[in-house]
C-alpha cells in the first residue's frame, strides 16, 4: 500500500531505521482497528464553509449542559449561515481555559458528553482542537510520568539547567523550564513551552507517538472534520537550534495528514502557527503532503492596522501575496478567536514605530498588552489582548456597528475559508470583570454569556449585539450562495483608491467586485477601468449601482455582480 509505505519512510526518517520500523507497527494496529473508512472527497471546500468559533460554555443555561445550550440557539439561529462548529477544548483541564488537557478523552463534565457533542454533530460539522504539543501537569499522564511507570518514563523532556538555550524561540515571557519533583524524589527540570502546568510532549519518545495518534483517531471517530493542530510548530525539540519549524516537525505533519489520507481522507487538518507570513504557509508543504488549511495569522493585525489608518494601501499589497498553486489547500481567514490579536504576523510588514501606535489605540481602550522573551532576554509584543469590536470601533463608547461588520465583509471577501469567533457575530465588548478576576490579559474576550441575556438584547432591534448579528448573518447568508465567493476561486487586489479595499473574486458563472470603504469618508470611486459592466447589482443592498461612479459611505461595503439567481 502506497500510503503505509510513506509512512514507513517518514518513521525512518524521524527516527532512524530501528525505532521508525517499531513506530510502523505500532501504526499499523492502529489503522487495522480503525471503523469503516470514508472515500476522498471530490472538493475539500465550498463557498458554503463557514465556521463558529467557540468555547463549549460560550453561552448558558441554568438546568442545561453548556454544549445542549449551544445547540439549542446555533440550530436556532445560525442553522444556514453557519456551517462547522470549532470547540475549543472541551476536555478536562487545569489551566489556560482548557489547553492544559488532563486527559485527552473525555470532555469536561461541566461542559456535557461525548453524547452532547455527537447530537450537535447532526446539524454541523464538528471541528476540534487536537493540542499536540504539551499536555496538563495535573493529570494521569503526568502522573504516571512521576512516578516512572512503564511506557511513561520518557513522556517530558529533561533538561539540565545549565544547558544553553538562548536560541530557543520563545513565545511567552515566562521561564522556558519548570522544575518537577518525581515520586523517587528526583528533581528535574522539563520543557514548559507555553507554562509551568503545561508539560511539552517528547515526541522522541514511541509511547507519545503512538499515544498521540491514538488520541487523532479517536477524535476522528467522535465526528470531527477538522482538526486544529494547536502550536505545531514547536512540536519538535532540538538543542542548539530554535526549536520552531524544525524539519521533524514538519516530517510530523506529514506524518499525521498521512495516517489521515488512508483511514479519514475526509478530515482536514489546519495548522495553528502565530508567526510571519512566509513561515505560516510553509505547513502547506507541497500542497498535498501536510495542511489542507493554515489560520491567516497575518490578516487581523494587518485589517486592524489598515482601520486605524483609513487606508487599504498596505492590507491590499500584502492581499496580492494570497495565491495557492494547489485547489486542495488555502487559507483559515479570521479576525478574532480566543486568543489576543498576534503581533509576530506584521514582522517584515510594518516598521516597530507603527505597531507602538496600534498598541496606543489597544490600551486606550482598555485592552492590554501580552509579550514573548526574545534570545538577547529581552521582551516583545506577542500579541494583542482586545476585543476585535473593540479593535476595530477604536473608542470604548462607540456603538457604530457598521464600522465593525465592514471590517468582517474584508474577511468574509478573501480566498479562503471564513471563521468567526462566537464573540464577534455577538457584538461583545471588552470582558474588563473578567481580567480582574483572573488577572490574565486573554479572559478580555472570553465572557461567559447567559443565552437569555443574550436572546433578550437580540430581539430589541437598538441593541448593538441586535445591530451586529442580524446583518452578519445576513452577510454569511448572501456570501454562501456566491460561486465566486469560493475559498479557492480567483481573485485579483484592485488599487481604486487608498480609502479602499477593493477585490475582483470570479468564478466561471460569476465575477463580484466587494469593495469596501475603510474611512470615516465618503469616497467615490470607478470600476471604468476594469471594463466592468455600466450597471451592476448591489449584493448587499440589492439595488442596481453605476459603476463609472460609485460612492461609498463611510464604511459601507458593497459587493457587485450582474443580475444572477443566486443574488435572491
Amino acid at each position: 500500500m502506497a500510503g503505509i509505505e510513506k509512512i514507513k519512510k517518514l518513521l525512518q526518517r524521524i527516527y532512524g531505521e530501528e525505532e521508525g520500523n517499531q513506530a510502523l507497527e505500532k501504526i499499523r494496529l492502529l489503522i487495522a482497528d480503525f471503523p469503516e473508512k470514508k472515500s476522498e472527497p471530490d472538493a475539500f471546500f465550498s463557498q458554503e464553509d463557514v465556521v463558529l468559533i467557540t468555547y463549549g460554555d460560550s453561552l448558558q443555561r441554568k438546568g442545561q449542559t453548556p454544549i445542549a445550550t449551544l445547540h439549542d440557539f446555533a440550530k436556532t439561529h445560525l442553522k444556514g449561515a453557519i456551517s462547522t462548529i470549532h470547540f475549543l477544548p472541551f476536555f478536562p483541564f487545569s489551566s489556560d481555559d482548557g489547553f492544559s488537557v488532563k486527559d485527552f478523552y473525555a470532555i469536561d463534565p461541566k461542559l456535557g458528553s461525548w453524547d452532547d457533542v455527537s447530537v450537535i454533530g447532526h446539524d454541523f460539522q464538528l471541528m476540534f482542537d487536537y493540542v499536540v504539543n504539551h499536555f496538563s501537569s495535573k493529570g494521569q499522564w503526568f502522573e504516571n510520568y512521576l512516578a516512572g511507570k512503564e511506557g511513561f518514563q520518557d513522556f517530558a523532556i529533561e533538561v539540565d539547567p545549565a544547558t544553553d538555550l538562548a536560541r530557543v524561540t520563545r513565545p511567552r515571557s515566562l521561564p522556558l523550564l519548570s522544575e518537577y519533583e518525581k515520586h523517587d524524589g528526583k528533581r528535574v527540570h522539563l520543557w514548559t513551552t507555553f507554562s509551568a502546568d503545561q508539560i511539552d510532549f517528547n515526541f522522541k519518545s514511541l509511547p507519545v507517538l503512538e499515544s498521540m495518534i491514538d488520541v487523532l483517531l479517536f477524535y476522528v471517530r467522535q465526528g470531527a472534520t477538522i482538526l486544529r493542530l494547536d502550536a505545531i510548530a514547536y512540536l519538535w525539540k532540538e538543542i542548539g537550534t530554535n526549536c520552531i519549524h524544525l524539519g521533524q516537525t514538519h516530517d510530523m505533519v506529514k506524518l499525521l495528514r498521512s495516517i489521515l489520507d488512508i483511514v479519514a481522507p475526509n478530515v482536514m487538518i489546519l495548522t495553528e502557527t502565530n508567526v510571519p507570513h512566509p513561515e505560516n504557509i510553509s505547513y502547506f508543504g507541497d500542497g498535498r503532503d501536510e495542511a489542507q488549511m493554515v489560520y491567516n495569522f497575518t490578516l487581523p493585525p494587518l485589517l486592524f492596522y489598515a482601520f486605524v489608518k483609513e487606508d487599504a494601501a498596505v492590507l491590499s499589497d500584502w492581499a496580492k501575496g494570497l495565491h495557492l498553486e494547489s485547489e486542495t489547500n488555502t487559507f483559515f481567514n479570521f479576525t478574532a478567536s480566543h486568543d489576543g490579536i498576534g503581533v509576530r504576523p506584521l514582522e517584515g510588514i510594518l516598521a516597530p514605530q507603527e505597531i507602538d501606535g496600534l498598541i496606543d489605540v489597544v490600551r486606550a481602550n482598555n485592552g492590554q498588552v501580552s509579550y514573548k522573551r526574545n534570545p538577547d532576554g529581552s521582551d516583545s509584543p506577542y500579541e494583542l489582548n482586545i476585543t476585535y469590536v473593540d479593535a476595530i470601533l477604536a473608542d470604548k463608547d462607540s456603538n457604530h456597528a457598521q464600522k465593525f461588520l465592514a471590517s468582517q465583509a474584508v474577511q468574509y471577501v478573501l480566498p479562503g475559508v471564513p471563521a468567526t469567533y462566537i464573540h464577534s457575530i455577538l457584538g461583545s465588548r471588552n470582558w474588563l470583570e473578567g481580567v480582574q478576576q483572573t488577572g490574565r490579559a486573554r479572559t478580555i474576550n472570553r465572557k461567559k454569556l447567559q443565552v437569555e441575556d443574550v436572546l433578550s438584547e437580540l430581539k430589541d432591534p437598538n441593541s448593538f449585539r441586535a445591530k451586529v448579528f442580524y446583518a452578519y448573518l445576513n452577510l454569511i447568508r448572501i456570501r454562501k450562495k456566491q460561486p465566486a465567493f469560493h475559498p479557492n476561486a480567483a481573485f485579483d487586489i484592485l488599487d481604486l483608491d487608498t480609502k479602499v479595499f477593493a477585490i475582483k473574486r470570479f468564478s466561471e458563472n460569476q465575477t463580484i467586485y466587494a469593495l469596501t470603504n475603510l474611512s470615516s469618508r465618503k469616497t467615490s470611486i470607478s470600476l471604468s477601468a476594469e471594463k466592468a459592466p455600466k450597471s451592476m447589482v448591489n449584493l448587499i443592498s440589492g439595488e442596481a449601482i453605476p459603476t463609472d461612479s460609485i460612492n461609498l459611505k463611510p464604511y459601507e461595503f458593497m459587493w457587485l455582480t450582474t443580475a444572477n439567481p443566486s443574488s435572491n
